[in-house]
């Protein structure tokens, strides 16, 4: 059209243009319409949310911090555990921080490559954790039923393959979705009402029929989903049924403590997968929707350090040997600064 007005003897409007730019790249932009209002109450839930961030963070990186320095600790599975709490941190850091920015600041708009960058971290991480979870589950189980081969069954080299086989599996899933997902045409309202990027709040937006798609996403979730906790469910079985045999009550009470507690995480984050991801988009209500996102999100980044680790007799130790060390540290670093200014005061 520039091309147009040479012609006719007029000269375009540079700032008309830049403006007409402009609203075409804020039109394409999708608009988030958040978890929280600006109320009181709702700054109240902000604020735990941020203290939940906060404490899956500083958590999950103690954890990866002490497995990485602690000699004792390079055991299959806190090398598992280390991946699962890279795991929950970038899960956090996808997530909470856009929101919160966007609740203080009310810009809660996400470009469509940002977009699809979200959706893409997020279900390389959702399910990457579905997967390691049952490689975590199978750790136990040959370590308690099978302890003889353990050394065998979960050499170095066989946990660098699962966890590799995890890390590809999630992200070629990832990959497909994400690619299926933004190719959707998007021709109405672009307001996304969720907190962030997920498929099925993206799937109400499209104009076409996702049936097709929906199919798909059920028969992934089927493998990513049901059949991983069903390899969890079978080795808690076994396990159940080899804890049962001791004969030491004590040792069958601390058994069945740390089983029950860690099937209470794994049943919290499969839950809350398979409400999200394995029912029709027809069936979803955005209330729902963006609470039990919270749980695969938030909480259970929060809870998987407490329950896999921090309770564990081992992290415990070797925390309470680093705060030793750091203190004897402090102490001598302390005792040195006041020699030297004893000694420079006396001369």
């Amino acid at each position: 059209m520039g091309l147009l007005f040479p012609a006719l003897g007029l000269q375009a409007n540079p700032d008309e243009e830049e403006m007409k730019s402009r609203n075409e790249t804020s039109s394409a932009d999708f608009i988030l319409l958040g978890l929280l209002s600006r109320t009181n109450a709702h700054m109240f839930f902000l604020a735990l949310i941020l203290l939940a961030f906060i404490s899956a963070l500083s958590g999950n990186v103690l954890l990866i911090f002490l497995i990485q320095v602690d000699s004792s600790l390079h055991t299959p599975m806190y090398f598992f555990l280390s991946q699962l709490a890279l795991m929950d941190i970038c899960q956090t850091l996808i997530v909470v921080p856009k929101m919160a920015v966007g609740f203080q600041t009310s810009d809660n708009t996400i470009s469509p490559v940002g977009c699809g960058a979200q959706i893409f971290l997020v279900l390389t991480m959702g399910a990457s954790e579905c997967l390691l979870l049952a490689v975590m589950a199978y750790d136990r189980y040959v370590a308690i039923c099978n302890p003889l081969q353990y050394p065998v069954l979960l050499s170095r080299k066989v946990c660098l393959g699962l966890t590799s086989g995890v890390w590809i599996g999630a992200t070629t899933d990832a990959l497909i979705f994400t690619a299926s997902t933004m190719h959707l045409p998007y021709c109405g309202s672009k307001e996304i009402n969720h907190f962030f990027c997920e498929v099925p709040a993206l799937l109400k937006l499209s104009c076409s029929d996702t049936s097709r798609y929906e199919m798909l996403l059920f028969v992934t979730g089927t493998v990513l989903l049901l059949i991983p906790s069903s390899i969890i469910l079978a080795s808690y079985a076994l396990i159940l049924a080899a804890v049962l045999r001791i004969k030491s009550a004590r040792g069958q009470q601390k058994a069945l403590a740390t089983c029950s507690s860690h099937l209470t995480v794994v049943g919290m984050f499969y839950g809350a997968a398979i409400f999200t991801y394995m029912r029709p988009s027809s069936y979803h209500s955005p209330e729902e929707d963006k609470i039990v996102s919270l749980f695969y999100t938030i909480v259970t980044p929060v809870l998987n350090p407490l329950i896999y680790s921090l309770r564990n007799k081992d992290v415990l130790g070797s925390l309470r040997k680093l705060f030793g060390r750091a203190v004897r540290n402090f102490a001598h670093c302390f005792d040195l600064t006041l020699f030297r200014l004893i000694s420079s005061s006396e001369q």
